[in-house]
């Protein structure tokens, strides 16, 4: 049985939107404020037309076609969405995350990009991006081979049998631009190859100049404990959410499960979960009894708030303002 976002009956991809551009530092934060600004002065209305006017151009800094990206990326990172009546609002995450007085506005934590990453290829509707990261089980890949894997996937859905091969070429493209440095013209690394905050986290390598990539998958010291437990609470409630338990193998080879989309193996993934109840306050316990690894959860999980553990990887943390 197929299983994951990709096949669930109402799932409508996105391959393009992008305009070719990769998700650029900075951009989350900028689509935030001129979003929450207009919302804290009641001027909801507006947000219909803030994207698509001529002052759009002057205010964000950029081109027509990078201010349509910008919005693509802010909505498949879960930072705005827009409501029945076609306002653009920002969320509950994104306020936590980028207002001035926030967990983190520049994405200067680790956390906060593993975030972004957890939020676009688990849960938005970019189908390359979920289905590289959750279906595809072999190491390395190229360009070519992935775009003829998509066009096999879009075959086998009658409504999405009309996306072109060149959008899908386009799609290809951008992703691994988001998740790879660009080539180096010289021997030493600099910061200009970095195009892509996402391209920080190391999930895709490049072998061969740049002609085939390898998934990294293992372990990622980078992750923090208050990201990883969001992201198992997160999956948790979208997979079995009358469920009190979840077993090992669930969160790691699930599709859109954290061991898939941050690139954990069963180890990496177990290793995080010894000391849970620690970092849980006792919500949620590590069992290994009759060789059964598996997550309790000692309440509903509707009354679990996974943002409050995101938090945990914020303790103690400078936060650098704003100018």
């Amino acid at each position: 049985m197929r299983r994951g976002i990709l096949h669930e009956k109402d799932f409508k991809p996105q391959f393009s939107g992008h305009e070719t551009f990769p998700l650029r530092y900075g951009w989350l934060k900028k689509v935030f404020d001129a979003v929450y600004e207009l919302e804290k002065w009641g001027k909801k209305e507006e947000t219909r037309e803030l994207f698509l006017s001529e002052a759009a151009i002057s205010k964000f800094g950029v081109g027509k076609n990078m201010v349509a990206s910008m919005r693509h990326w802010a909505t498949a990172a879960g930072i705005i969405v827009e409501d029945d009546d076609k306002h653009i609002v920002t969320t509950d995450l994104a306020k936590l995350l980028l207002s001035d007085d926030g967990l983190d506005p520049w994405l200067e934590n680790p956390s906060s990009v593993w975030l972004m990453h957890w939020q676009i290829a688990a849960k938005s509707p970019k189908a390359s991006y979920i289905w590289l990261f959750s279906h595809y089980n072999n190491s390395q890949f190229d360009r070519t081979t992935l775009v003829s894997l998509l066009i096999e996937l879009c075959s086998e859905r009658e409504e999405w049998r009309g996306v072109a091969e060149a959008t899908l070429k386009r799609d290809v493209e951008c992703l691994v631009r988001t998740y790879v440095n660009k080539p180096s013209k010289s021997e030493s690394f600099t910061e200009d190859q970095i195009e892509s905050p996402l391209a920080e986290l190391n999930l895709i390598q490049s072998l061969n100049k740049n002609d085939t990539f390898q998934l990294r998958r293992g372990d990622h010291p980078s992750i923090g404990i208050g990201l990883f437990l969001f992201t198992l609470i997160d999956f948790w409630k979208r997979y079995s959410d009358e469920a009190r338990t979840l077993s090992l193998e669930s969160m790691t080879y699930e599709p859109c499960s954290p061991g898939r989309v941050l690139c954990l193996d069963e180890d990496a993934v177990a290793e995080r979960l010894y000391e849970i109840e620690k970092f849980s306050s006792n919500v949620l316990t590590w069992s290994e009894t009759a060789g059964l690894r598996q997550v309790i959860a000692n309440k509903p999980l509707k009354k679990i708030k996974e943002l409050d553990f995101l938090k945990l990887d914020y303790k103690n943390t400078n936060r650098r303002k704003a100018a």
